[in-house]
This record gives structure tokens, C-alpha cells and sequence, in this order.
């Protein structure tokens, strides 16, 4: 579907139906806007500010009161993979600015009597956004995972992360990095999942591996891979989907 199905979708509450095609949204502009470089401004940052004004997903996310253009990855593989609906519980791991927050509480209902239940959580300072608990904290700190429980009050049936850490440019000490927060954000899931329940994770292109990928296949019915079509080509991120947790052995 369209990105403008992708808002009626949301709109709608409803996450399943057909799958978002990546097209551009209907009502973005066909002019391409050039930026000319400013003295002062270096080039990457002119390169930046071209293809912001020029991004499809930046201008309908603007258009529709979205935080963020990432708002779009999660409805895309929402659509795919069903991740959210009315009445489900989530906690959203490295939430700020909220784009990830706000289609969570719209397509679980969590604004409504007896909807879903909505946590989020980052170290950056975030406006809230209504009908979810919004907490400004670092998730690394050893105190996080207390807090989100005791906000949780019981288990969830999803925990999104699209936490990332700053990265240097040298590809394999930012996968590394991506990868130990996936790590942490899996632990904490392991925590928290109610039998059944899915764990959504951004990772870098290398995918899951090792340790975590093979603990994760022993918990959970199916794990895949999926790049949303709102994901820049020119990014090596990837999302690793884990769906039909079985619980951890000890807890059986």
C-alpha cells in the first residue's frame, strides 16, 4: 500500500491487510528542491538538509503529525508481520522522538477504555505522547529494566527496539555497537515477553548472529529479517522480527 493507506491504516487501528510497497506518499512534491551550499555549512551537512527536504516520508510525516519518518518502518512491518492490535501491550525501547510511540498507541487502542498499554523509554528528552507512559532514562543503566516493570505492571506482548548508538563510520565497530544494545534489549525481552509475544530489534546488515540469534531461535517459533521499504537504501539497518515466544526454559 501507499504511505497515505499506511495513515488510514493507522488511523484505522488496523495493522493487517496489504503490505506497504515503499511508493512515495501521494501529495509530496515532484520538484526536486537543490540546496545550495552556505558558507560555514559543510557539505555533508548540505547533502543532509537536500535530502531531507526532498524525502517523501519526511514531508508526509510532517503533513500527518508524525514524530519522526521512522513512524512509517513500524506500520510497514506491522503490515507484514502483525506485530500490534488492539488491546496489546508494548514497550518501546529507545522511543525518542516518538514516531515509533505514537503508531503503537493508535493501532493497540491504548487511548481507549480497555485498550492496549503503551511504555516507552530514552535517554534523550522526549515530548510525551498521550495515552503512553513516557520515561526520559538510559536503558543501559541498571536500574531500567525495575523501572519499566514496575510502569509495565505485567508482561507485554511486544518490545520494540530501534535503539542505535552514534556511529563512527568504521563498519564493524557500529555493528558491534548495535549489536550490544540489540543484546540488552533481548535480555530485558526474555523478562518481560508473555508466551506468544514478539520482539522487533534493529540490527545492522551482518543480521543477528552468534549467541543471541541462536538463543533467540530456541525461544521463539519464527525469527526473520525485513528491511522496511521506509528504511534508506544507503543504511545497513535491518530489523530482526522474533515471533511466538516460548518463554525461557527456567520459567517453565
Amino acid at each position: 500500500m501507499i504511505l497515505q493507506e499506511s495513515m488510514k491504516t493507522m488511523s484505522s487501528g488496523k495493522g493487517s491487510g496489504n503490505r506497504a510497497n515503499g511508493r512515495a506518499p501521494s501529495g509530496a512534491r515532484d520538484l526536486f528542491v537543490k540546496v545550495k551550499t552556505a558558507r560555514g555549512r559543510k557539505n555533508s551537512s548540505t547533502r543532509w538538509l537536500q535530502r531531507q527536504l526532498n524525502d517523501p516520508y519526511v514531508l508526509e510525516a510532517r503533513r500527518t503529525g508524525l514524530r519522526s519518518r521512522a513512524a512509517f518502518k513500524l506500520m510497514e512491518l506491522d503490515d507484514r508481520f502483525h506485530l500490534l492490535g488492539p488491546g496489546r501491550r508494548v514497550v518501546d525501547l529507545g522511543a525518542a522522538p516518538g514516531g515509533w510511540t505514537q503508531v503503537a498507541v493508535e493501532r493497540c487502542k491504548a487511548l481507549k477504555e480497555g485498550g492496549g498499554k503503551v511504555v516507552g523509554i530514552d535517554i534523550l528528552e522526549w515530548e510525551g505522547v498521550a495515552g503512553a507512559t513516557c520515561m526520559t532514562h538510559d536503558f543501559m543503566e541498571d536500574d531500567a529494566p525495575a523501572l519499566l516493570k514496575a510502569a509495565l505492571d505485567g508482561p507485554v506482548d511486544l518490545v520494540l527496539s530501534d535503539m542505535a548508538a552514534p556511529t563512527t563510520g568504521h563498519r564493524k565497530t557500529d555493528h558491534m555497537r548495535v549489536m550490544g544494545l540489540a543484546e540488552a534489549a533481548w535480555d530485558f525481552a526474555e523478562e518481560v515477553l508473555a508466551p506468544g509475544g514478539s520482539f522487533c530489534c534493529k540490527v545492522f546488515q551482518g543480521g543477528t548472529e552468534g549467541e543471541l540469534l541462536n538463543r533467540m531461535k530456541s525461544l521463539c517459533v519464527s525469527i526473520k529479517h525485513a528491511k522496511p521499504p521506509a528504511s534508506r537504501q544507503e543504511s545497513p539497518e535491518v530489523y530482526v522480527i522474533a515471533q511466538g515466544f516460548k518463554g525461557r526454559p527456567e520459567d517453565r
